[in-house]
């Protein structure tokens, strides 16, 4: 079999033990090659537990700017023997498999057709360091040395690296320096070197940065204006509301007084901490908290009386693939009708669906703007794989000049000219009233804050007309919502296209390859990346003006498609559902491979715009 050759333009994969120290070594590596210009999306796929369990890290590398999985792996790093099966088999014809051979293995573990290397990695370890500890610790950087040979990645990257990250620690440092050319001298002496995928200089990364979602997210509420943070430890969520405090500790620490500037609670637990957002909120604060779906179900309570009782609350929702053990270390867009209509009673609300970490920057300060404006909660619906992920990204950007929306807030000055104050009365026509904050008037303005039973001047009323009524002008306020959340991306295809696709959130890297995979071979789709819900007037004309559209989503249930049909009256005949849901990011083979199938079904009937 002949070997993969690419420069720029492969897939490594390393397999390892979780607590074994090797996901700096990885990352170490990922950063090495992003510093020689050429664009890497790395993705962490980890267990639930501390250490024991396999572990994995994969490493997209393309000058094209590709950041979604690609599918199939050309390099394996095989380090871990419980997964020796899985992971070999996992190797691309032609790929590469690099392992530790201080032990002999049968040939029965190789395959054939791809090409092997062998580097005895413990024994060398063995025979330069004496602490068990180091022993296992430098083995990660011993065969990232010897990937740097293997590849051609210039070892001064990876030593700049190594000096910004032990700045200070000169023993440190030496030692990491060391420990990485003891591998990269071994490999250039005992093995065939480079190999034909290798890594090239580049001028690819432009000014783009590399962030995790959730510290992008965290920036965001601060920039935001949020000063109160409740929360409860979950994964994937807890980094987002550490970040923050680490933010805050820089940002909103008063310099004359050295007083903070804002509160951070770790509640409880989910329910706590969704109250105290509730009670921040309407005393005036910006607040919010993060959590994952589990914390969802145990709030949706509280988020109905923030909805009913109008009080803006903005959630960070980092999704994962369920509850318990196991798959909370795996990624899903599984909430997406749990959020849609959380609590009990008719509940409508906003979601925000970020595609990378500068839109978990942007649409987290936008979602608390949209919590003030709308008096309700509003949810930012990330999830795991951009959350704790580091992607690149475009550079965040803020206006130091633009003023936070804090929505219809009736004034000292209105009350005290005798202006009419209903907490619940719609004046204007948009759905939303004008609410007062604590101590606004000392006499004037004042309100008891209610769930569903009032009227709109918040008396006690549990007559039909006045629920309907407040009812009525919840939906006009959600209809208000359209016309204030982003708007849908369309991403046209270079000819006139018979298939549509739609798709949002973390599904966009991966989609945006497999379109051009698609246009190469023929199949052209129209796409339109949806960024919120309500859904805006040209998402159902998108779904009109194609006979049929692809749904691609990653959770099993098709939930965004059940959202476009029950609340955009889209013809559910025309929505083909592309699904995975097996908690590792979807790839954009996986992508071509469903459109691929699906399409070559329908193109026999001819092209005919269908009115639903």
């Amino acid at each position: 079999m002949k070997p993969i050759e690419a420069v720029n333009d492969f897939v490594v994969k390393f397999a390892n033990v979780n607590g074994s120290g090797s996901a700096s070594a990885n990352e170490l590596f990922a950063r090495s090659i992003l510093r020689m210009g050429v664009p890497v999306s790395p993705r962490n796929i980890f267990p639930s537990n501390i250490q024991g369990l396999p572990t994995w890290y994969e490493v997209r590398v393309t000058e094209r700017g590709y950041l979604g999985r690609r599918g199939g792996v050309d390099l394996m790093v095989a380090m871990n023997p419980q997964t020796w099966e899985r992971d070999v088999k996992e190797i691309e014809p032609g790929g590469y498999l690099f392992y530790d051979s201080t032990r002999a293995l049968p040939k029965s573990k190789f395959r054939d057709d791809i090409q092997v290397i062998g580097m005895p990695l413990t024994e060398i370890c063995n025979s330069t360091y004496t602490d068990p500890r180091q022993r296992q610790l430098f083995k990660n950087i011993v065969y990232v040395g010897a990937l740097s040979a293997l590849l051609e990645i210039d070892p001064k990257a990876i030593e700049t690296l190594f000096s910004e990250q032990y700045r200070g620690k000169e023993k440190l440092l030496d030692s990491n320096v060391k420990a990485l050319h003891l591998g990269r001298d071994y490999a250039a002496s005992q093995l065939q070197c480079p190999l034909a995928i290798k890594v090239r200089r580049a001028d690819k990364v432009g000014n783009r940065i590399f962030l995790e979602g959730n510290s992008a997210a965290a920036l965001g509420a601060v920039y935001g204006g949020a000063t109160v943070c409740a929360w409860y430890p979950i994964t994937p969520s807890s980094s987002l509301a550490e970040a923050f405090q680490r933010y805050c500790q820089r940002l909103r620490v008063d310099p004359l007084t050295k007083r903070n500037r804002f509160a951070v609670v770790q509640a409880e637990d989910e329910l706590a901490s969704i109250g105290i957002v509730v009670g921040a909120g309407w005393n005036g604060a910006r607040a919010f908290t993060a959590t994952s779906g589990p914390g969802i179900s145990l709030m949706t309570e509280f988020i109905g009386l923030a909805y009913f009782a109008e009080i803006p609350v903005t959630i960070v929702n980092v999704q994962r693939g369920g509850p318990s053990t196991g798959m909370p270390t795996r990624t899903q867009q599984s909430d997406v009708l749990a959020c849609a209509y959380a609590s009990h009673g008719d509940t409508k609300h906003v979601l925000l669906f970020p595609e990378d970490p500068k839109e978990c920057f942007d649409f987290t300060a936008k979602a608390l703007d949209l919590a003030e404006r709308l008096q309700t909660p509003v949810f930012v619906m990330t999830d795991l794989d951009i959350g704790m992920n580091t992607r690149l990204c475009e550079p965040l950007a803020w206006d130091d000049t633009q003023a936070y929306d804090r929505g219809k807030l009736m004034t000292y000055e209105r009350l005290e000219a005798g202006a009419e104050f209903g907490r619940y009365l719609d004046v204007d026509g948009d759905g939303i009233a004008y609410r007062t904050l604590p101590g606004t008037h000392p006499t004037r303005g004042g309100y008891f804050t209610r769930g569903t039973t009032k009227d709109r001047f918040a008396r006690y009323s549990e007559a039909g007309p006045d629920y309907m009524e407040n009812m009525q002008r919840l939906l006009r306020k959600f209809e208000t919502a359209k016309t204030l959340v982003p708007r849908p991306l369309l991403l046209p295809a270079p000819k006139p296209a018979r298939f549509g696709a739609i798709f949002y959130g973390s599904t966009s890297p991966a989609m945006v390859e497999a379109l051009d995979a698609l246009a190469d071979r023929g199949i052209l789709v129209n796409a339109l990346r949806i960024r919120a819900f309500p859904f805006a007037d040209e998402i159902v004309d998108f779904c009109n003006s194609h006979p049929w559209v692809f749904v691609i989503e990653q959770n099993r249930d098709a939930q965004l498609k059940t959202l476009l049909v029950n609340e955009a009256g889209v013809n559910q005949n025309r929505l083909i559902s592309v699904l995975h849901y097996d908690g590792t990011p979807i790839t954009a083979r996986y992508i071509v491979d469903e459109i691929a199938r699906h399409a070559g079904a329908h193109t026999v009937v001819p092209f005919k715009k269908v009115v639903s």
